[in-house]
């Protein structure tokens, strides 16, 4: 086997995968974060592990002149080699935040140019594209392990010594409220979409070096004071600082040791939670409801079992047991190797008694990531699934493959995508794959092993339900059944089944491609109806005023055009 000679190189929290032809990478135990590499073959070059904390030797203190030696180099380095990351920011905008740092780094600490330089590798906003948390984080954490659920950020893992706040809901960190907290912290963290801060954005809270660095405490220290509500009370914890290899999590949940406490009753095991230290994939046959659970919980074979084998044996369970419904759980998916995904979809498409509406359910969630993505994606374009639960930290269509950048006087290392993902067709990539249905998960639901996602999945009867009301629309729109159109349209948006979808933003979209397209007419009827629904949006009046004048009706343009204007004024 011949080793390529650009091997791709992505750091997780604790270990260093350097990767040739593979399409993601899934490392732990610290966390559960997912980088994603590929070439043009899809065999294995090279997989090597190996610890790493921070840097690999001990620094001496440099200069503030090595530190923007340092800045200028990855600056040339992306200008030269990877000006296509400017994508979600504009090179004026990357530069100038650039000689801000520079600026800044005579007055600076080494923590806090360090964060600077994590900052401005996160202004792409890919998640593969990145300084390490690693690298920022090598100087310690705090001892708890928070969680985002649908009812708040809560302390969900603890080291023993701080029961107290377990199962805590965090209110303020240094007495800064959560929010802000949260917007503080946000620019350091590479942001590929709401629901990548929310599942891999929290653990930067933890950091005492990102805190002081981005104002969150004014001065640095190793002790951080938390506000938490817990049993209806309010107060206040200090927590000191402890190594970033002390902690003890997986897939971004405590694991509970002599050392570490989780908020989870360890009672029973939900199916989600099931054999997460033994299998990265599994499935279970509930007998009563003829329900088949699968949960993959990575794209990358086990050393106890390849993919192929494991989709072999489902598909052999399949196919000699009855299936009413077949639920497929990738929700802690964060990655793999993608080429591993052609035969779980050709399985499915061969099946269409299990690949059919209303009984095929495919679970996605915060953690589902990278080659999880190029999963998603092929299900969503070639089977009958109806998506469930939260929407991915992914786009749709996004750079991976990240090759490292090593700086030449501090040697940390950045890491920058150079492969260009598109599953999707330009129009229809998005921030995130988003389910057909939401759910989301309260604390007390996960304390107590409730799991409403599989829940749904089991309780509601689909087949009378519009799984896609966008597409729905288009279609009655095309087939020119505009009064089925305004009715069906007017139910769908009440129906808290379609809460998480945002019509509002989805119907300009539209509205604004008719005016775009000078179909005016059509625009005119859509924006009527519109208007009617969401009679407070000023953006669906100014789109009504525009049809309008294409139609070459001035007055009525002018009143759409007035009232869209004191819409605004009211705001």
């Amino acid at each position: 086997m011949t080793i390529q000679p650009n091997i791709s190189t992505v750091e997780s929290d604790d270990f260093l995968l350097l990767m040739g032809n593979t399409a993601s990478l899934r490392c732990e135990p610290i966390n559960h974060y997912i980088m994603k590499t590929n070439s043009i073959t899809p065999f294995i070059v090279l997989l090597t592990f190996f610890i790493c904390t921070g840097n690999a030797f001990s620094q001496q203190a440099l200069s503030a002149q090595q530190w923007q030696e340092d800045v200028r180099f990855l600056q040339e380095t992306v200008h030269s080699d990877f000006p296509f990351l400017f994508k979600k920011v504009r090179k004026v905008t990357w530069d100038n935040e650039v000689e801000k740092l520079y600026a800044q780094i005579p007055a600076l600490e080494a923590h806090e140019i360090e964060v600077g330089l994590a900052r401005i590798v996160s202004l792409f906003q890919y998640g593969h594209t990145q300084i390490p948390f690693s690298t920022v984080a090598k100087n310690g954490v705090l001892p708890v392990n928070l969680y985002h659920f649908e009812d708040g950020i809560y302390i969900e893992g603890t080291q023993k010594a701080h029961e107290k706040i377990l199962g805590a809901k965090l209110l303020k960190v240094a007495n800064v409220p959560i929010e802000e907290a949260l917007a503080m912290i946000r620019p350091v963290v590479p942001v590929e979409n709401e629901n990548y801060f929310k599942r891999y954005g929290l653990r930067f809270l933890t950091v005492p070096a990102v805190l002081h660095a981005q104002g969150v405490v004014p001065t640095y220290s190793e002790t951080i004071n938390l506000t938490v509500e817990k049993d209806g009370k309010v107060f206040q914890h200090d927590l000191p600082t402890i190594p970033l290899n002390e902690l003890s999590r997986d897939y971004g949940f405590t694991i509970p040791n002599a050392q570490w406490s989780s908020s989870r009753s360890q009672t029973e095991t939900p199916l989600y939670l099931k054999h997460l230290n033994g299998k990265y994939f599994y499935f279970e046959y509930l007998t009563e409801s003829k329900t088949l659970y699968v949960r993959q919980s990575s794209v990358f074979d086990h050393e106890t079992e390849k993919l192929k084998d494991f989709y072999t044996r489902l598909f052999e369970f399949v196919d000699g047991n009855e299936v009413d419904k077949f639920i497929y759980d990738v929700r802690l998916n964060g990655g793999g190797n993608n080429y591993n995904n052609k035969p779980l979809i050709q399985g499915i498409m061969a099946r269409p008694e299990i690949n059919a509406p209303g009984k095929f359910f495919y679970i996605i969630g915060h953690d589902t990531f990278s080659a999880c993505q190029n999963l998603t994606n092929e299900i969503e374009t070639y089977t009958n699934a109806i998506l469930i639960g939260q929407a991915t930290s992914e786009n749709k269509n996004f750079y991976g493959d990240a090759k490292k950048t090593t700086l030449p006087n501090s040697q940390l290392n950045a890491y920058l995508s150079f492969a260009w993902w598109q599953d999707k067709p330009q129009w229809e990539n998005a921030d995130a794959t988003a389910p057909h249905f939401k759910s989301e998960m309260t604390f007390e639901e996960y304390r107590s092993n409730q799991d409403p996602v599989v829940k749904m999945a089991m309780d509601y009867g689909y087949e009378s339900l519009i799984t896609n009301p966008m597409d729905h629309f288009t279609q009655l729109f095309i087939a020119g059944e505009m009064e089925q159109l305004k009715t069906d349209a007017a139910r769908i948006i009440k129906d808290p089944m379609y809460a998480h979808i945002p019509f509002e933003t989805e119907f300009i979209k539209v509205g604004d491609h008719m005016l775009a397209m000078g179909q005016n007419e059509g625009a005119l009827f859509l924006y009527g109806m519109f208007t009617e629904s969401f009679p407070e949006n000023a953006s669906m009046w100014e789109g009504l005023g525009k049809a309008f004048k294409g139609m070459g009706k001035n007055k009525e343009a002018d009143d759409a055009f007035a009232k869209a204007t004191t819409l605004v004024g009211k705001k």
